[in-house]
């Protein structure tokens, strides 16, 4: 069979604009119409056709640039700059301009806080096409690495390490530095011996700056490089990182809101979460789901006090699913509630002993060890010679009471519909737009790369939902 050979220096007729490259269904024209229809000034970006100066370039085109080249995976500056070189479709989408890859990144960093502003302005966009209802709403977290390494983390301990190491080093030197004076040798070595001196100094003084600031600010550790991003540990390893937060709609599984916190976990975060998506909303979404990350009493209780229903499993709840309960767990020690106490299950009174430092959690305990010493249970419920003990929590019934929310059959309706609303857009961002690490540095600047990602992903969502000529009508 005959081949097709192609000719580099055949003489075509072609078209006479870009214009006729990009078809009317191609994707490149949704992101176009997006960005046409933002609110500039809400944004914090001033639109200014006639400045006096030197030209620069139509700040719609340089976000219209960002945005779909992140939707493609495509966010270095460089990267992007040689796409706007190469790529039909970026020549299209910014009518054939070339900024080089410093103004890009020059504009990204320079916009940071309208770049948050992004994702605001895309779900108000979904909740006037009926794309995101705001009934329910699931909060998720992940980890991402930061534009950092690990290695430039610095806790009080190593710095007190560094600093023994440095002073012992310090003292060879200038003993060292006694010896070549003593014997009068060649200025060579004590010149190599006078730089690394400096050097070491230097370094102290760097360290003890370091360990200044954790002092200061209360921090476990501090990144040299990037002061926002935190040690965070999961299943890949230890690394330098933040905790990405998202909130989505149940609907279509649009995201609402994103945020970035400096944080290797969730505790702490649902409450703050669920407020920043139902200011984007404009009112109070009616139930808020998370996982176990998220079982914090008193967070759980600030949403249950806006009248707004709480989904989340307790820690004890998703353990449970893991473990297998013993006879002697503390699930079959009963509390008496007037009495305050509780009963093992052997019959014996465990009453209150003592709370712990933190104050949130009441330890009960035997009253006298030789009573667990007799039981036939002992050596099986504890070995310990004072007796058994069992803590319980100052708000416990407010747990009780979210545990209870969650296993009722709604409920549990609602949290198995969460991993694969909340998850999606991770997988989205991850996997198919590789991102793996954020390319800027310090909270403003991840957390502006994150609302550009989640905008990406709805955008991607509705294209699929409406499909482009669909979408750009609504938008029209």
């Amino acid at each position: 069979m005959a081949y097709r050979y192609g000719e580099r220096h055949q003489m075509d007729l072609l078209p006479p604009s870009v214009e006729s490259y990009v078809s009317t269904d191609d994707p490149v024209r949704a992101y176009d119409a997006f960005v046409d229809a933002m609110d500039f000034n809400e944004l914090g970006i001033a639109i200014k056709p006639h400045q006096i100066g030197c030209p620069s370039y139509d700040p719609r085109a340089m976000l219209k640039l960002l945005v779909y080249g992140y939707s493609y995976g495509i966010r270095s500056s460089r990267k992007l700059e040689r796409a706007t070189l190469h790529n039909i479709s970026f020549m299209w989408l910014i009518g054939g301009l070339k900024p080089d890859h410093k103004t890009i990144a020059e504009f990204r960093r320079n916009n940071k806080s309208a770049l948050k502003g992004v994702l605001k302005q895309c779900a108000r966009l979904c909740l006037k096409l009926d794309l995101i209802a705001g009934n329910t709403l699931f909060v998720d977290g992940t980890l991402i690495r930061a534009n950092a390494s690990i290695k430039n983390s610095w806790t009080r301990k190593r710095c007190e390490k560094v600093l023994n190491k440095i002073d012992k080093r310090i003292k060879a030197i200038l003993g060292e530095c006694e010896t070549v004076d003593r014997e009068e040798q060649d200025q060579t070595s004590m010149v190599k011996m006078d730089s690394e001196l400096r050097d070491s100094r230097a370094l102290k003084t760097k360290v003890e700056k370091i360990l200044k600031e954790l002092n200061k600010e209360g921090k476990n550790s501090l990144n040299t490089t990037d002061p926002g991003c935190v040690r965070t540990n999961g299943v890949h390893g230890s690394h330098a990182g933040y905790n990405a937060q998202s909130v989505v709609d149940e609907k279509y599984g649009l995201i609402v809101s994103s945020d970035v916190i400096s944080e290797n976990n969730d505790i702490g975060q649902f409450a703050e979460q669920v407020d920043q998506a139902n200011q984007t909303l404009g009112e109070k979404c009616q139930v808020a789901c998370a996982d176990a990350g998220y079982s914090n009493t008193d967070e759980l209780e600030k949403v249950n006090e806006q009248n707004i229903k709480v989904v989340v499993p307790s820690k004890r709840q998703a353990s449970r699913r893991k473990r297998k309960i013993k006879p002697f767990d503390m699930e079959h020690f009963h509390y008496d509630a007037e009495k305050d106490h509780f009963l093992c299950p052997e019959g014996q009174i465990l009453p209150y002993s003592y709370s712990n430092k933190k104050g949130k959690t009441r330890i009960y305990s035997i009253p006298r060890g030789f009573i667990c010493q007799q039981c036939q249970h002992f050596g099986i419920c504890t070995k310990s010679r004072r007796g058994r003990s069992v803590s319980r929590l100052i708000r416990e019934e407010a747990r009780e009471k979210f545990e209870a929310q969650y296993k009722q059959p709604k409920s549990q309706a609602i949290y198995k519909l969460r991993q694969e609303k909340v998850e999606l857009p991770f997988g989205h961002i991850k996997r198919n737009l590789k991102v793996d690490a954020f390319l800027l540095r310090g909270r403003e600047g991840v957390k502006a790369e994150m609302a550009l990602l989640s905008s990406c992903f709805n955008i991607v969502r509705m294209i699929n939902i409406l499909g482009v000529p669909g979408l750009i009508q609504q938008m029209g």
